[in-house]
């Protein structure tokens, strides 16, 4: 089921894919600066696959002086978030994806933004399959807070996606449409 769900849903951000506006960034980096005023830490992601890209959102809060990281692939499915900045040079994962070089600035992030296939009304996402994020999420929930943000298009909304119970829910959805 989920699988069939992923398919339709990464086709159809293909065809309607944009960019997402100066304006949506403020207003993004504004919901941060007043509901989340502790964090310091913004974990991101390199978009793929026409995700919603966030990329000047985090340059944006980079200038903002919020530090930056972004997930850094491991073995067994797991990930760690990495310190970033934009003058940085990135590697190319096994997974093709862009992300920091493997050092010893592994941080964990007080919000992270969520790359997303498709969301339904509860915050429940489906993602790509490999349950990177689960794990992440549950790996270090005994450790901080983490503050979840799913970024999508609101075309990727469905009534109710099928969970298990190693998905892990999101705190917020934000698109173009809804901040």
């Amino acid at each position: 089921m989920k699988k069939i769900l992923r398919k339709k849903l990464i086709d159809k951000r293909k065809k309607k894919y944009f960019d997402i506006s100066e304006k949506n960034i403020f207003q993004i980096y504004e919901i941060i600066k007043k509901k989340y005023k502790k964090t310091k830490i913004i974990g991101g992601y390199m978009p793929i696959n026409y995700e919603y890209n966030c990329l000047n959102l985090l340059k944006f809060l980079e200038s903002k002086n919020y530090t930056i990281c972004l997930p850094v692939i491991k073995n067994n499915f797991q990930m760690n978030f990495h310190k970033y900045n934009s003058q940085n040079p990135l590697k190319i994962n096994r997974l093709g994806i862009l992300e920091p070089f493997d050092s010893l600035n592994k941080i964990v992030p007080d919000i992270i933004f969520v790359p997303l296939v498709g969301y339904d009304k509860n915050c429940n996402r489906l993602g790509y399959g490999g349950g990177f994020y689960d794990r992440y999420f549950e790996k270090n929930s005994k450790k901080k807070k983490i503050i979840k943000i799913g970024l999508a298009f609101s075309f990727q909304k469905i009534k109710k996606l099928p969970v298990n119970k190693f998905d892990k829910k999101l705190d917020r959805i934000i698109t173009e449409k809804k901040i």
